[in-house]
């Protein structure tokens, strides 16, 4: 196979990287695109080091994938050029993931519908991706009708000047040094602030909205309703999110159990699962399984998972191999 990743530098760039390698990916040829100022900047990979390129018109000929790892305005500039080459895309931003006919995917949930590309292929949301692990053998059990979610967000899903921020607030507060938040609209050292995204009209914000959209796109579940608060919390590596679901039928804690161990690249943990247990790690942690007080057909549990591994980097690489799977 021939390779690219779109803003190899940053921190998903570089996870896709190491995930080609460690996956034991047939990379034939691997290229790495960034900004003007990380061009010729040399990255390893495997016995070699590549420089980054910056996009050109002719920069994905010849490719067969390129994985985005870029905002949304330059994935939707470089869509035509990749067009135009023939190279599949699978891209990390949200550009294009509510396009009716961009498969919008987690393998181990609906990697069929992988095969139905055009493409173009979009990479869920990190906590979505998360949520949507800890749910889907829920809901193979029984159709999820409502589900209310909490999700504790990393700094470093900010990218590398949210972690920035949380380890010079924590330096200026040990010294009594004042500071002004810049990344965060308030202190997120030794804090939470339930705000993520820009708000909505309907008093949501964009990222909370991400978990219904989404979420329904992915279990083929037209009719879910979410309600989602997103926390960002002085946190720097992991997502966790808890749980509360309505199905359809009532269920037994151990078939939901049983299901949710049967599942691909989930694992439910009598231990409490924590952000800092499944960071670095491409599975998703599940615990706290319990009835909802509220609703005899209701589900609580806790999740958690590495936004930046399966959240996003090891989940586009892993559509790569489902493709070339089922060639």
């Amino acid at each position: 196979m021939k390779i690219g990743i779109l803003g190899a530098t940053g921190a998903v760039g570089r996870q896709m990287i190491d995930c080609l390698i460690e996956r034991k990916m047939d990379v034939e040829e691997l290229r790495l695109f960034a900004s003007s100022s990380s061009k010729g900047k040399k990255i390893a990979f495997k016995e070699s080091e590549i420089a980054v390129q910056e996009v050109k018109d002719n920069s994905f000929e010849g490719l067969d994938y390129v994985l985005g790892a870029v905002g949304n305005e330059l994935s939707k500039r470089y869509w035509p050029l990749m067009q135009k080459a023939h190279a599949v895309f699978v891209d990390n931003s949200s550009a294009f993931r509510m396009d009716e006919d961009v498969p919008l995917i987690v393998p181990e949930i609906n990697g069929e519908d992988a095969l139905k590309h055009k493409g173009l292929i979009a990479n869920p949301n990190c906590s979505t991706i998360i949520t949507m692990m800890a749910v889907a053998p829920i809901n193979r059990l029984s159709r999820i009708r409502y589900m209310y979610a909490s999700t504790y967000q990393a700094v470093s899903g900010a990218g590398i000047k949210g972690f920035d921020e949380l380890t010079q607030q924590i330096e200026k507060l040990r010294n009594n040094e004042r500071f002004e938040p810049k990344v965060f609209r308030k202190q997120i050292a030794f804090n939470c602030i339930p705000e993520i995204g820009s708000y909505l009209d309907n008093g949501y914000t964009s990222e909370e909205m991400k978990m219904q959209n989404e979420g329904s796109k992915i279990l083929h579940l037209p009719e879910l309703k979410v309600s989602c608060t997103c926390v960002r919390v002085p946190v720097y590596r992991s997502h966790a999110i808890s749980v509360s679901l309505v199905c359809e039928d009532k269920l037994d804690l151990k078939d939901v159990r049983k299901a949710i161990d049967g599942s691909e690249n989930v694992e439910y943990k009598d231990d409490i699962p924590t952000q800092a247990e499944v960071s670095d790690k491409d599975i998703v942690y599940v615990g706290r399984l319990r009835k909802d007080l509220c609703n005899d057909n209701g589900i609580s549990l806790w999740c958690c998972g590495d936004q930046i591994r399966k959240g996003a980097a090891t989940n586009a690489v892993e559509i790569i191999e489902y493709l070339e799977k089922h060639k």
